[in-house]
């Protein structure tokens, strides 16, 4: 099913940056569920800590086709490993969206955002886009909120639009220090040798997300 909706932009870019190093290239270009993936380091808990209607962040209105101040449902949540936060989460709907066909994302409470994603067979993902995140851009703070210790000078972060019968949900992820000193402490790879099934068509092509896992 081809898919309208576009997370790439100026800063948002399907190949990751050759600075990256392996660890942050295989994470931001992992399809299928994220959460999967983190559960295999541990036992993972999703906090929210943000659900309201709000203004969409400047580059997500062209990813959702939203026309400027046009308002949005967002929801912002973190994933922690074993008690530690591994990644912090930032996704937005069409505020019409979030009262028809995304109406579930308002019920979630804890529960993994993937329980929509992956489930419906109609349901389709774009390509995965990844960028740099310095303090100007607003998932900086979001990130900083849930760093311990000092803070980096820019993150790094993936988002993705997952589109239902038209409407878009645009899914923003950024990967925090704890998971990259995880991995650095790990001897051993981390579901680095992905199969066909969980890597395919969800890595960098529009697909149909029913295909893989369930995800954050």
């Amino acid at each position: 099913m081809p898919i309208r909706f576009d997370a790439a932009d100026a800063h948002w870019r399907v190949a990751p940056l050759a600075a990256f190093s392996a660890d942050q290239k295989d994470w931001l270009t992992r399809g299928g569920s994220l959460t999967a993936h983190l559960r295999a380091l541990g036992a993972v808990v999703v906090r929210v800590t943000r659900e309201a209607v709000a203004m969409p962040w400047s580059d997500e209105c062209a990813a959702l086709g939203l026309a400027p101040r046009e308002r949005a449902w967002v929801r912002e949540i973190v994933l922690a490993v074993d008690g530690v936060p591994y990644v912090a989460a930032h996704s937005a709907t069409p505020l019409a969206a979030s009262h028809g066909v995304w109406q579930a994302m308002r019920r979630l409470r804890t529960r993994p955002l993937a329980e929509l994603l992956y489930t419906d067979s109609g349901v389709s993902r774009s390509a995965l886009v990844s960028r740099r995140v310095s303090a100007l851009h607003p998932l900086h703070a979001l990130a900083t909120r849930e760093t311990a210790g000092a803070v980096p000078h820019a993150f790094v972060a993936r988002r993705s639009v997952f589109e239902r019968h038209g409407a878009p949900l645009l899914v923003t992820e950024c990967m925090l220090p704890a998971l990259w000193a995880h991995l650095a402490r790990d001897a051993q790879p981390v579901l680095h040798a992905h199969s066909a099934r969980e890597r395919g068509p969800l890595g960098h092509t529009a697909s149909r997300a029913s295909s893989h896992q369930i995800a954050r």
